[in-house]
């Protein structure tokens, strides 16, 4: 499985552009519930909604949303977990703030 994860900040609300391909198993995964956001001083964040393709399928594509973080953490991690028999996938961004 391919996942691909793009970063849309905004004042508002964290979000993250996620796709994910496969040609060897359906994606029936809830990443409501298989995804975490993770801030520099180790906070942990569940997604507040998934706006896209519902379950199944080899190809999905959406957006999931985080709400705001405050302050604005200088690092942040987006874990998905259980995706195509990896355990963890880890995608790390610096902020900037």
């Amino acid at each position: 499985v391919t996942v691909t994860v793009t970063p849309i900040f905004s004042e508002t609300k964290w979000s993250f552009d996620i796709a994910l391909d496969t040609h060897s198993e359906e994606l029936n995964a809830d990443l409501t519930k298989v995804a975490v956001l993770v801030t520099d001083d180790q906070k942990e964040y569940s997604p507040i909604n998934w706006k896209g393709d519902p379950p199944g399928g080899h190809h999905r594509e959406g957006l999931i949303d985080f709400g705001t973080l405050s302050p604005k953490p200088q690092k942040i991690e987006l874990i998905i977990r259980d995706i195509g028999g990896v355990t963890e996938r880890k995608f790390l961004w610096i902020t900037n703030s």
